[in-house]
């Protein structure tokens, strides 16, 4: 990685306050950057570093007002979170391997389409009927089941098991041992205590710009179709269950569970292992801290919940505040008890003397 300040401005369109020759050749936080480190500033509790900084280049916020001598060449930018994920981004494509062709031994069925520059890696198995997109990377060790339909510039990591009729969008990443279109959860009980299985006949269908972590598992519906929705972004080790929709532009972090045909809405911030009820739905936007337990339907767009079962947020705070008291409460509570027993049998003695 070797770039100028001058490029990196043009890049992120950004305006230039320093040396436009200086060159970055890694990235660092701003409190730990040496010589040639490429750094940014989005959060206001870092500003201080910027005067003290031995960064090369530093990318700020347009609003950051500059007041005092900084060594580092400063790039001012809308965002600078978002560009510097953009720059990351424009990084790793260059770093790409770019690989091509199909290693051996692996297996392509003959009624399987293949798209223009593809990658097979080795020990990988497309069956019958599978339809492989442009740019379609599959590295080694992954299985795609047949009637599979798969888009363009999608990056299938080592080890994914992707079962039959899954359909996959544009520009998606699923990443390592991740499983989609395994059977949902769907047993039924019979008189004698046993349970029967119910054939899980329906699919899975992720739309354009998903990524999926390692180790998530996304359950085929029982009919119909489990859905992630377009821009959904997906932790490692998540469990999205048959039925289940995720909205568009969605983010889940790790060791969360969607129940089967719950529907979550766009533009939802999930914490880690959040659990949800099935057949429930979140509404867009809705907020839900790590470890919240969801037991009811979310319909209020834009709701912040903590807590299990969760609710609102800025009651469940006063709440945990109360819980950590309570064992001064009770103290208190209990003395007051005996205070007015005490009095209760001071006007008993009073009343029967008169």
């Amino acid at each position: 990685m070797q770039f100028t300040a001058r490029q990196i401005a043009i890049l992120l369109k950004g305006n230039l306050i320093g040396n436009p020759d200086n060159t970055v050749t890694h990235v660092a936080k701003i409190e730990e950057a040496t010589a040639g480190s490429l750094c940014f500033i989005a959060n206001p509790k870092y500003e201080e570093y910027l005067y003290t900084t031995y960064a090369s280049v530093v990318i700020v916020n347009n609003e950051l007002d500059i007041t005092q001598p900084v060594t580092p060449t400063v790039i001012k930018v809308e965002d600078a979170y978002s560009s510097f994920a953009l720059l990351l981004e424009h990084y790793n494509k260059m770093q790409a391997a770019n690989k091509r062709g199909v290693e051996q031994p692996s297996y392509i069925a003959a009624t399987a389409q293949i798209g223009e520059n593809a990658y097979i890696g080795a020990f990988s198995y497309i069956a019958d009927n599978v339809k492989l997109g442009e740019n379609v990377e599959i590295y080694p060790g992954s299985y795609i089941g047949k009637n599979t339909i798969i888009g363009n510039n999608v990056k299938i990591y080592p080890g994914v098991k992707i079962y039959d009729d899954t359909h996959i969008g544009n520009d998606v990443v699923v990443h390592s041992g991740t499983v989609i279109g395994s059977d949902g959860f769907g047993f039924a009980p019979l008189q004698n205590g046993a349970y029967k299985k119910l054939a899980q006949i329906g699919n899975v269908v992720i739309e354009d710009d998903v990524e999926i972590g390692a180790n998530t598992t996304i359950d085929r519906a029982t009919m119909g179709s489990t859905v992630i929705k377009k821009g959904v972004k997906l932790d490692n080790l998540i469990q999205i269950a048959h039925n289940a929709e995720v909205g568009e532009h969605t983010v889940i972090a790790a060791q969360t569970g969607v129940s089967g045909s719950t529907k979550v809405g766009s533009h939802c911030l999930i914490g880690g292992q959040v659990g949800m009820v099935g057949h429930i739905s979140i509404a867009n936007g809705t907020k839900i801290n790590a470890q919240s337990g969801i037991s009811k339907s979310v319909t209020t767009p834009y709701t912040v919940l903590n807590s299990s079962p969760a609710f609102d947020y800025k009651s469940s705070l006063k709440s945990q505040a109360v819980f950590r008291h309570l064992p001064e409460m009770q103290a208190r509570l209990n003395k007051l008890e005996e205070t007015v027993q005490e009095l209760l049998s001071l006007l008993s003695t009073q009343k029967n003397v008169s």
